[in-house]
C-alpha cells in the first residue's frame, strides 16, 4: 500500500517550488514588448568598505558577453540575457528550475560615489561591482590644536 501522505507532500513541495519560481521570473510587459517576454531580476546584494561600495549579482548560467552594465545618475543597471541550454534534454522531459530569458535588476545608489570609478568583474556566476566612495565623502580626521588662539572670557 502506498502512503498517500509522502505523494501529498511531494505534490505541496512541487507546488511551494513553482510558487517560488513564479515570484522570480515572470512573463511581463516592458517598453511596449509583447507581454510573453519572460524578464527576471537576478538577486542582488551589497556591502561597504572604506573605500568602495559593493554590490553582487547572482546570474549563474551567463557569460560576460550577455551583461550590460550601466549608470544613469543615481542608478546602476545590470541587464541582459540567460538563454536556455541546448541538447539538455529532450522535449517534454526538463523541468527548468532556473529562469531563462532577459533580466534586468536596477539598484538605487546612494550619493557620494564616484561611479567614475566603476568595476565589474564576473566568476562563478556572481558579478561582482565595485563603486569607489568619492573622497570628499570618506570620513577624514580633523586635527585639534593644542594651543587656541581663540580664548574664553568668563563674565
Amino acid at each position: 500500500m502506498l502512503n498517500t501522505r509522502f505523494f501529498d507532500e511531494m505534490d505541496d513541495f512541487r507546488r511551494s517550488f513553482e510558487q517560488l519560481f513564479d515570484s522570480v521570473s515572470r512573463p511581463v510587459q516592458k517598453d511596449g514588448r509583447n507581454a510573453s517576454e519572460w524578464y527576471f531580476a537576478p538577486p542582488v546584494e551589497t556591502a561597504w568598505t572604506d573605500d568602495h561600495l559593493n554590490p553582487r549579482f547572482v546570474i549563474p548560467a551567463v557569460g560576460d558577453n550577455d551583461i550590460e552594465i550601466t549608470v544613469q545618475g543615481n542608478q546602476l543597471k545590470v541587464s541582459g540575457e540567460r538563454r536556455a541550454p541546448r541538447d539538455f534534454g529532450k522535449e517534454g522531459a526538463i523541468y527548468r528550475a532556473l529562469p531563462y530569458g532577459k533580466f534586468e535588476r536596477v539598484v538605487d545608489l546612494p550619493n557620494g560615489l564616484n561611479t567614475d570609478k566603476l568595476e565589474a568583474g564576473l566568476h562563478d556566476g556572481v558579478l561582482d561591482v565595485r563603486i569607489a566612495v568619492a573622497e570628499a565623502m570618506k570620513p577624514r580626521k580633523i586635527e585639534i590644536a593644542a594651543e587656541s588662539s581663540h580664548k574664553v572670557i568668563a563674565a
